[in-house]
């Protein structure tokens, strides 16, 4: 018997970058996101001899993935299982594939193994092995806080629907990983004990933004979190530069739309793709400029999507 499990990466608007020195993958500051839809992460598993585990068609001996099973474990009874999983988006590039590809695994062993969690535990679990998993298993607008560090869906994507233009610069893997490169900017950048700290406040604001259908207000907030978590970045030693010169070509583009009244904002994560937020009678506006900036390789324009689910057996 096969199971196969669907979830959609998400991006922060409220950043989170950092670590708690303590056990569970507990973050350092709360984020508030938003779920994607189109771009998807397709995990199956089934019962097999031994773990084993294909990524993208090859096969993968992805740490992370056999180390979460081993969690699992801890508690539930897993057999060893194969595991396929695919992204019809780059992975690892800066836009969430181990947010989407955890919450799809989360779900497909819930099911598969009738392990009977709810979608509150679903999201404790997956946030153990990727942070931002924890909240690809909610739709819509989803926030993450303490002290429990259990995503909560704050709004549904058609209470208030957005649309997100995504202008990729690269498809290379990024050369440092987000967990490395938040232990990086906690042991080494002047900025980090700063930033953990008016992170909180920002998230507070960002919720009401949120409940209020603020979009100039939640843009303000998520344009400041996103350069206030690259400042920490770049302060860190060694630098960590994720931008690319189309990344910052798209800033400058997206700046003008604005001064023309166009309704969008920008937020990157930790990539070279920047994400064009806007209200959807802006988008088709802003995927055309974005796609005119030298050096964009690509661009794609998304809704807001739906929680992991189960989508076979």
């Amino acid at each position: 018997m096969t199971t196969t499990a669907s979830a959609h990466p998400n991006i922060a608007l409220i950043k989170y970058w950092g670590k708690r020195q303590i056990g569970g993958n507990i973050p350092a500051t709360p984020s508030l996101s938003i779920t994607l839809d189109t771009l998807t992460s397709v995990t199956s598993i089934t019962n097999a001899a031994k773990d084993e585990l294909l990524l993208n068609g090859e096969r993968s001996d992805d740490a992370k993935v056999f180390d979460y099973l081993t969690l699992l474990r801890t508690e539930f009874d897993v057999p060893p299982m194969h595991i396929d999983s695919s992204n019809n988006f780059p992975t690892a590039a800066g836009l969430a594939s181990s947010a989407s590809g955890f919450a799809a695994l989360t779900t497909a062993i819930n099911h598969h193994c009738e392990l009977g969690m709810s979608k509150a535990q679903r999201s404790d679990y997956a946030r153990q092995a990727s942070g931002s998993a924890a909240r690809s298993i909610f739709g819509g607008f989803v926030g993450l806080n303490e002290p429990d560090w259990i995503a909560e869906p704050l709004l549904d994507a058609e209470l208030w629907p957005m649309q997100v233009v995504i202008a990729v610069t690269d498809t290379r893997q990024k050369s440092i990983s987000s967990t490395e490169g938040m232990t990086r900017s906690a042991e080494t950048s002047a900025f980090y004990r700063e930033w953990v700290n008016t992170t909180r406040d920002d998230f507070k604001a960002a919720q009401t933004a949120v409940a209020d259908r603020n979009f100039p207000k939640l843009a303000s907030l998520a344009e400041n979190s996103c350069l206030k978590m690259h400042a920490v970045m770049t302060t860190s030693v060694p630098a960590m530069l994720y931008w690319r010169p189309a990344t910052l070509g798209c800033i400058e583009a997206i700046r003008q739309l604005q001064a023309d009244g166009v309704e969008v904002f920008f937020t990157i994560d930790a990539g070279p793709q920047i994400k064009a937020v806007c209200e959807p009678a802006f988008a088709a506006q802003v995927a055309n400029v974005l796609t005119k900036v030298p050096g964009v390789l690509s661009t794609t324009t998304v809704g807001l999507g739906s929680g992991a689910r189960i989508v076979d057996g």
